[in-house]
This record gives C-alpha cells, structure tokens and sequence, in this order.
C-alpha cells in the first residue's frame, strides 16, 4: 500500500466494529469525536519535553489550553493533547516529536485506543449523574479538572466541555458505551415521566 492511502476506520463510521450502533440525540445526545485530531505521550522525558515545546503544563488531572488544543495532564508523565478543531497544530508537534532526540517519552497510543465521545443537550447532567458515580456538578468539578474514573460501567477519563462533559475511553467498548448512555437515557426519561 502506498504511503499516504491508508483511510481510518473508526468505531461508528461504515465497516467500524460499532457499525449500525445508534448514538442518541435530543434531551440526552451522544457524538463521536473519535476522529479528532490528538497526541498522547508517556513515560520518562514527556513532560521536560512538552514543556520545552512551549507548552504550559496543569497540574496532575487538569487541564490547559495552548493554541487551540486542549491540554490534559493524566499523570506526571502522562500527557494527551486533543485538538477538536487544531488538528494541524497536533500534527506539527507529532511531527517535531518523531523526529525529536531522547528523552521525549513514548507514544500512548491514544489517537488509536481511545474513543473520544461527547455527552450534550439538555438533560446531560442527569444522564451524566446515572452513568457515573462521582459528583460532577459544576460546583464540585470545573471546566479544568478531569475525572479518571468509571462511566457506564468503564474506565474513562472524563472532563467537561461547553457542550457538556467528553468522555475517553477503551475504543474496544464504544459500541457498549452507546448502549449504555442510550439505556440510562431512556431510565431518566421513564424517572422523569412518574414524577
């Protein structure tokens, strides 16, 4: 195959593993992001190396901003960058980090092993509540902290966004996940209808 003709297959798209999976809209919506642009590093030198890149590292789960991508520190030495609408501005980093010298960490993987999901509309909250057991009200968890914990019954990461909260995890389970936001949200419109 020559370089440059490989197409990604991604869970919900024609041919992906969750093909023919509903994903949810109206009071509880569901999208997929998984196609976004982003970059994991881990281990050894990631920081130092980010760091040196110019971007402003937050604190151990929390999140910053650099030119347009998001900045989620997952661990010390754990690093995702998401780009929902600066995908160039990863592929530059990607790129100066391939060709970079020692120590700059290695590649998570996450643009490959993570799906990337989003959880909006006008009952999310309620739906979010059901789905996970941590308090992400707004007053307990802001728009710079992440959550690195159990949604739908697996492990995730999550943090919110303007539209609601995203959601990243296992891309093996998506078309689980969207079950399981489809079941809770048909239980809060059931609770919702008896009381």
């Amino acid at each position: 195959m020559a370089a440059g003709t490989a197409t990604r297959v991604y869970p919900f798209m024609p041919g992906g593993a969750a093909d023919g999976t509903k994903l949810i809209s109206g009071a509880v919506a569901l999208s997929d992001l998984t196609d976004k642009p982003r970059f994991g590093l881990k281990g050894g030198g990631s920081a130092a190396w980010l760091a040196a890149q110019g971007i402003p590292l937050p604190a151990v789960n929390r999140i910053g901003d650099h030119r347009g991508m998001r900045v989620l520190r997952l661990g010390n030495e754990d690093i995702l960058l998401l780009a929902e609408d600066a995908g160039e501005t990863v592929a530059d980093f990607k790129n100066t980090w391939r060709v970079a010298a020692a120590p700059k960490g290695y590649s998570s993987w996450r643009e490959e092993g993570w799906a990337w999901m989003r959880l909006s509309g006008p009952r999310f909250a309620e739906a979010m509540s059901g789905l996970c057991a941590l308090d992400l009200r707004a007053e307990k968890f802001g728009a710079e902290d992440i959550a690195q914990t159990r949604v739908g019954h697996i492990e995730a990461v999550t943090f919110r966004s303007p539209a609601g909260f995203d959601i990243l995890f296992d891309i093996t389970a998506s078309a689980y996940f969207a079950r399981a936001v489809a079941a809770m949200a048909g239980h809060t419109d059931q609770h919702r209808g008896h009381s």
